[in-house]
């Protein structure tokens, strides 16, 4: 992020990172197993034939329940009839006309589909079964104020297995905290345009990775599910909690709307264009090889407030946005599992340290934290490689003649070759970011199309290889990472390279277009 950052001071005033949503789910585990909901309908002394009028039973003690909160605050109870009709948007309006500074704010209803529980014939058995199904039921959301965690949502399923969905948001904690400790800033939609005190307030949003939410999520699960002591006497269990989607965004700060828009729309067009499936996969801390068989896809949307472009892995994205003068990368965690952790893990009756897939435990926000840090860190690096074609020309002038070295006089690159554009892109590859890269990885990328079973040609290519890399050290767009075999990209070759791409690639292009059509 260094890179990133150093290239654009004189834009910027900080950045901050931390959690942004959070969606956690708590589920009753025994309700999930075939036996568990027999010996859950054992203990009520329900028949499965009678299930039907128990559950809706159930079900109304929970709808009254709402019904009672919303009457003792004298809050609204809202059904929503349409999907159309926005809950954000009734809850601002809400809040504007009949506001509260802490508590209940109001009850909204609807219908969705969920995951629920049916009696059907089972023919295997020639039985009754309780089974699993998909189907529409009504759900409460209620909204709060939370002392701690500002406005949050908690979702409830008014039918079986009543599966429980909180929402918070981390920069609204990260706000009432910088209020309690009198720190100053300005706040837009979620993202801070600035803090006062940047370096206190990371670390108080720090602080959050390792927050105990457990008890807390309980205690909303008690103020919302009155049937909860007697499914807790039935099972002996309550909600067992994870968290089913995290967002954690690094959030890089300009002076003012201006600065960030000089390079925004180049910088969207840059990432859509030259970040490869396999770059993609490297900032999601993943390799690109032959077994994977998710699937890679980049998209670019426009919205109200502005553009935004999205990398999806399978179920996992990393997100860059604008939000007024805020640049910021989020990357977005919805199967854990497809990053590995090193933690202590009981094998063979041993209890020993190893690399395990991540799980959706809530007490796993610091692995979050750190993994999407680094997602957002080496996006921000590998945007770094560009820079706009206006403050490159003279750049790529002078890259276009030869230079002299302590031996020899070396050539000048002519940056519109196409030997010139695939030499760039094999060294600007975003795998490289972490390690760097050797001559057999540009060798790979450049002649990956053209295999050979020839020593002599092989040798031939290989010299080719070195013979660039000699030429790109020689202009100091590359540099030799000490006691190794690899080399990085230094700050004057990510501006050079990545403004030649985009002249050859995005601008030229452009301009004959234009040039057709007079």
């Amino acid at each position: 992020m260094e890179s990133f950052m150093t290239k654009h001071h004189d834009k910027i005033t900080g950045t901050i990172e931390t959690f942004d949503r959070m969606i956690f789910k708590g589920h009753i585990l025994p309700l999930f197993s075939q036996s568990g909901r027999n010996f859950f309908l054992s203990q009520n002394n329900v028949l499965l034939k009678n299930f039907g009028s128990f559950a809706q039973d159930l079900s109304e003690k929970i709808k009254n329940h709402a019904q009672q909160l919303a009457a003792k605050d004298n809050r609204p109870h809202v059904h929503l009839r349409s999907k159309r009709e926005s809950q954000e948007a009734v809850v601002e309006g809400i809040i504007k006309s009949n506001p509260v500074k802490e508590g209940l704010v109001c009850v909204l209803t609807t219908l969705e589909p969920c995951l629920s529980f049916d009696v059907q014939f089972d023919k295997a058995i020639k039985k009754l079964a309780l089974i699993m199904r998909e189907r529409r039921c009504l759900v409460i959301y209620f909204y709060y104020q939370d002392p701690r965690f500002g406005l949050i949502h908690v979702r409830i399923q008014t039918w079986f297995p009543f599966s429980i969905q909180v929402y918070i948001n981390g920069r609204e904690w990260l706000a009432k905290e910088l209020d309690k400790k009198g720190i100053g800033y300005k706040m837009y939609d979620h993202a801070f345009q600035n803090i006062d005190n940047l370096a206190m307030a990371q670390s108080i949003a720090g602080r959050l990775e390792t927050l105990k939410l457990a008890k807390t999520l309980d205690a909303l699960a008690r103020r919302v599910n009155p049937l909860l002591p007697q499914i807790k006497e039935s099972v002996t269990h309550g909600y067992y909690w994870v968290l089913s989607q995290a967002e954690y965004a690094t959030d890089v700060m300009f002076k003012d709307r201006q600065a960030l828009m000089d390079i925004y729309p180049e910088l969207i067009d840059h990432a859509l264009l030259n970040f490869q499936p396999k770059n993609i996969m490297t900032f999601l801390g993943h390799k690109l090889h032959g077994n994977f068989k998710g699937e890679l896809v980049s998209s670019k949307i426009q919205r109200p407030q502005g553009f935004r472009i999205k990398h999806r892995m399978k179920k996992n994205s990393i997100k860059m946005y604008d939000k007024f003068s805020v640049l910021r990368i989020e990357t977005t965690i919805n199967n854990p599992r497809e990053f590995k952790i090193f933690r202590l893990v009981k094998r063979k009756g041993k209890l020993i340290k190893c690399w395990t897939p991540m799980g959706k435990s809530v007490f796993n926000l610091f692995a979050y934290a750190r993994v999407s840090k680094l997602a957002n860190h080496r996006y921000l690096n590998a945007l770094a490689s560009f820079d706009t074609i206006g403050h490159c020309l003279k750049d790529i002038e002078q890259f276009a003649q030869p230079v002299v070295t302590h031996t020899n006089r070396v050539a000048g690159f002519n940056p519109l070759l196409p030997s010139s554009s695939k030499a760039f892109t094999a060294v600007l590859d975003g795998a490289h970011c972490i390690n760097g890269f050797r001559n057999f990885d540009v060798y790979k990328s450049l002649f990956l199309d053209q295999p050979s079973f020839d020593d002599k040609e092989r040798k031939k290519r290989t010299g080719q290889v070195t013979r660039l890399i000699r030429k790109l050290r020689a202009h100091q767009l590359i540099a030799k990472i000490p006691r190794s075999h690899r080399y990085r990209i230094s700050s004057k070759g990510y501006r050079i390279l990545g403004a030649c791409l985009a002249l050859k690639n995005k601008t030229l292009p452009q301009q004959i277009g234009a040039y057709k059509w007079q």
